[in-house]
């Protein structure tokens, strides 16, 4: 479920041409909380201190990394250095942070795969 929440945010950041995920969570700047969860989903956490409070939401995904050009590589002098290695998977995350004060969106880090 939680990979469904966030969503758009990743699809995004595969996108080179759509704006960034930075770009998109910056016009939520200033909303309620409400707003966030109805945008984002459900967060996976949250925490309170000095007055403010914090919500995290994450995405984690497989994704698949191409095998590289199957025909092998030879080096100086003629030897062969590398070859076929097959395609590989991979765990690709992004995990956004807000900063809420007086029940508005203050700000945001992102970190990880999110374009």
């Amino acid at each position: 479920m939680r990979s469904v929440l966030l969503l758009p945010l990743l699809a995004l950041g595969a996108c080179a041409t759509g704006p960034s995920v930075s770009e998109r969570m910056a016009t939520l700047v200033g909303h309620s909380e409400a707003d966030l969860v109805q945008a984002l989903g459900v967060p996976v956490r949250t925490h309170e201190a000095d007055g403010q409070r914090f919500l995290q939401f994450e995405e984690r995904r497989t994704v698949l990394y191409p095998a590289p050009d199957p025909f092998p590589f030879y080096g100086p002098y003629g030897r062969w250095r590398g070859g076929y290695a097959g395609s590989a998977y991979g765990l690709a995350f992004c995990d956004v942070t807000w900063s809420l004060r007086n029940g508005r969106a203050q700000g945001f880090t992102a970190r990880g795969s999110c374009g």
